[in-house]
């Protein structure tokens, strides 16, 4: 690549960054629904054609943002669930990574909580596509453990969809708290944890 297109590819990343960034503190004190392009554009200090480079629409913009809150978050929760040893650790541990990437990404993460029902059909689809993908991947983990012999690939979506569900719990009871309040939060995230683990344990009990 030469260093002008070089030059190019950085403006054009910084602009889109701009963009999204602009979107993300409007979205603080509104839904996507109710966002024009032009409020976005106007507070990145971009025109409207500009926007068009970038996004076909809102709804792209909208899209954009939830692989932005969410993407990075694979990466963590499969070391997570890679660890060996104690899965009390383990569940103390994955309580710890939402709990920071809450307090590092408030913004992000109440664009999640408020969208994930909201009135934007690409992005409530973006949203649960990610969800499911977390739930997949807990999934895969837990059935590479002792604990998981006899169980349906059907049974362990299940299961990984209740930790998913209790991560996204997590997180609007985090936004909700504040930090004065997240210790408590945490406590009894770990609690309930706990409590989908030793349903686990006795699953099969009945089989």
């Amino acid at each position: 690549m030469s260093h002008t297109a070089g030059v190019r590819q950085t403006q054009k990343l910084r602009t889109r960054q701009a963009l999204l960034d602009a979107a993300l503190a409007l979205l603080e004190h509104q839904s996507l629904s109710s966002l024009g392009l032009r409020e976005v554009t106007r507070a990145a200090g971009l025109t409207p054609t500009a926007f068009y480079r970038h996004f076909e629409d809102v709804a792209a913009l909208g899209v954009a943002l939830v692989d932005e809150a969410l993407g990075s978050l694979h990466g963590l929760v499969g070391e997570v669930l890679a660890e060996t040893g104690d899965s009390e650790v383990r569940l103390d541990r994955s309580v710890a990574v939402i709990a920071r990437h809450v307090g590092a990404q408030p913004a992000h993460f109440r664009f999640i909580s408020r969208e994930q029902h909201g009135g934007v059909g690409p992005v409530r689809e973006a949203i649960a596509a990610q969800l499911l993908r977390f739930a997949e991947e807990v999934a895969c983990a837990l059935g590479q453990e002792p604990e998981s012999a006899g169980w349906s690939e059907e049974d362990l979506l299940m299961l990984g969809g209740l930790y998913v569900d209790h991560m996204v719990i997590t997180t609007s009871a985090l936004l909700e708290a504040g930090p004065q309040g997240e210790a408590e939060v945490v406590r009894v995230a770990r609690r309930r944890l706990r409590l989908v683990t030793i349903g686990r344990a006795h699953w099969l009990d009945e089989g």
